[in-house]
């Protein structure tokens, strides 16, 4: 049974406003349309693409929220924030971000949105590396979606030190695994 188009951009509006992050492809997947059709009903309703609306959700829930960088200088785009706690970004792996011969993200990318997102889950003014253990699961190629997921590990109140888990996925296939310690210059006290 095919919808009409009222009734698919009505269900287009509430998935969206459910999943912010849904893809345009997913979109069309799930509506069984093509990607174009897709584009011209979010034309239609207002609806911004989703870099877009990652930013935007982005913009509203965390500027405020972290404290040890600048939002604009967090590699990838951060969807959850708990400091101290744990927080997740995405990062999508394009053109500018892989090698040409082969189309494998450089490596120093992935480190990066872990790196910086180990960084911002600090609930301080200043939060720097101090030590990384990292390793590379597979390689990432272009047009991969990686979902970093930061976890606060430990907090050394005598040492001014963070301990920070971050896992990296494409479509849930863990990618990227880092242990990083992080300095920190006021240890949050309680």
């Amino acid at each position: 049974m095919r919808m009409n188009k009222r009734e698919r951009q009505k269900l287009l509006t509430a998935t969206i406003k459910e999943n912010p992050f849904i893809t345009d492809e997913e979109l069309a997947d799930k509506f069984s349309v093509s990607v174009q059709t897709i584009r011209l009903d979010r034309l239609e309703l207002s609806i911004p693409e989703l870099r877009e609306r990652i930013k935007n959700v982005a913009e509203k829930r965390f500027d405020d929220e972290v404290r040890s960088l600048p939002l604009e200088e967090v590699i990838g785009e951060i969807i959850d924030m708990n400091l101290d706690h744990n927080a997740i970004s995405i990062f999508d792996v394009k053109q500018e971000h892989v090698f040409k011969r082969n189309m494998i993200a450089r490596g120093h990318h992935v480190f990066a949105q872990a790196n910086s997102l180990a960084v911002a889950v600090i609930n301080d003014e200043l939060a720097l590396t101090a030590k990384a253990n990292i390793q590379f699961k597979r390689s990432v190629k272009i047009n991969e979606r990686v979902v970093a997921k930061a976890k606060v590990m430990k907090i050394d109140n005598e040492n001014d030190r963070t301990f920070v888990e971050v896992n990296s996925y494409v479509n849930n296939e863990l990618v990227f695994t880092g242990e990083f310690e992080m300095y920190r210059q006021n240890i949050v006290k309680g």
